[in-house]
């Protein structure tokens, strides 16, 4: 499946000073701890949450600006936070599109919206707003929302088709970071269309996936079999007016016991999460796992990418990792990982050298024997102004 979010630029979020990040599907950003990984990961949860929540509050649930935006001094280097995305077919008629916003942080902790744009191409036209401040102009009609300096337009003028695909698609991202320690406690049942980023409501979540699409629900049962072995179903249980999660598991004698998910490791929980985030009813737009390797057991990697990979035929995907097992894999190729480290506080990405790929691509070494030997080498960065970095797209009026 082609990407469906092409290309993100990031200026002045968190410790990202500025870089411009293109996509395939999947993509594998690869780095140490602390080097900005999840800072790259938590950029899709801003967007997709500023596109349904005021931007006040996602900010607030961040520690609040002064917290999101990078704060270091570099010469030539603009002050304010922006985030630019490069959108590509979303459907039949939307070709192709692009969002942008740029925020300039205030005294007392407030923060404004300098500039906002968006930009749709269509088989027949082509559709733009571009907010400057308070100053709104589109070449639509009638669309004339009401401006607040704090707030996006976006989430007000969505609900116009020809905005709509952008908002949609932009919303609907998902970042997780599954957390066993949630899928053992009982749950409050919701609706079920959404996991939640620590996999707090999979009960709910796989009754939806089991209404909806029995054979999606075998397909969990099935990839969870070969993830951990002798684990032969799952199912969500009702206690009173809470849920859980039941499995049943095969003994040597070839007779069945079932545990509740307080009995049962992190390893196996989190792979049930994983399986829940990929198989829910609606996919999302874009999925990120974050080190989908963590309490997993070497052994079942191989399941894990199984599922990685029929993930990114279902939806794009974007996982963070440090592990060279998952790096393995036969299937992953150079096009497929970007390099993330740091460098003096700031996070830096790269794209693997030319004697990297041409390594990867003869197959006399996997990316992960690299990583074990340390020769997983990026590109030399580029230290020359960035500023001339384009946000906003040019477009006829």
């Amino acid at each position: 499946m082609k990407p469906v979010l092409e290309k993100l630029i990031l200026k002045k979020f968190r410790s990202i000073l500025l870089e411009e990040i293109t996509f395939d599907n999947p993509t594998f950003f690869l780095g140490r701890n602390g080097s900005g990984k999840s800072n790259i990961a938590d950029a899709f949860a801003f967007l997709a949450e500023a596109m349904v929540s005021p931007l006040q509050s996602v900010f607030d649930k961040r520690g609040g600006v002064a917290a999101v935006r990078n704060r270091t001094s570099v010469k030539n280097n603009p002050t304010n936070l922006a985030i630019s995305v490069s959108l590509g077919r979303l459907c039949d008629d939307v070709i192709n599109a692009s969002y942008a916003f740029e925020v300039r942080a205030e005294r007392n902790y407030g923060f404004e919206v300098v500039r906002e744009q968006c930009v749709v191409k269509t088989t027949d036209n082509h559709y733009y707003f571009d907010r400057h401040l308070k100053s709104f102009r589109c070449n639509l009609k009638g669309l004339d929302p009401s401006l607040e300096s704090n707030s996006l337009v976006l989430p007000l003028v969505g609900g116009d088709a020809r905005f709509a695909p952008v908002l949609r698609t932009l919303s609907g991202m998902r970042v997780y970071s599954i957390q066993p320690a949630e899928l053992r406690r009982m749950q409050d049942p919701d609706g079920g269309q959404v996991l939640r980023t620590d996999g707090g409501n999979a009960a709910s979540v796989l009754l939806e996936i089991e209404r909806r699409s029995p054979d999606d629900f075998n397909r969990i049962k099935e990839f969870l079999t070969s993830i951990v072995p002798n684990t032969i179903n799952v199912s969500p249980i009702k206690h009173g007016n809470k849920l859980s999660l039941e499995f049943t598991q095969q003994t040597h004698d070839a007779k069945h016991q079932k545990f509740e998910s307080y009995s049962m490791s992190d390893g196996t929980l989190r792979a049930l999460g994983l399986l829940t985030a990929v198989f829910q009813h609606p996919t999302p737009s874009l999925i990120v796992i974050e080190e989908p390797e963590a309490t997993m057991h070497p052994g079942a990697i191989g399941a894990v990418m199984d599922l990685l990979r029929h993930a990114s035929n279902l939806t794009q995907l974007v996982v963070t990792t440090h592990s060279p097992d998952i790096l393995d894999s036969d299937w992953l190729e150079d096009r497929h990982l970007r390099i993330v480290d740091s460098q003096n506080g700031a996070t830096k990405l790269s794209y693997l050298s030319e004697g990297t790929q041409k390594i990867l691509q003869d197959q006399i070494q996997t990316a992960g024997e690299l990583l074990r030997s340390n020769a997983l080498c990026g590109r030399p960065h580029n230290f020359s102004d960035m500023s001339r970095t384009k946000l906003f797209r040019e477009y006829r009026k």
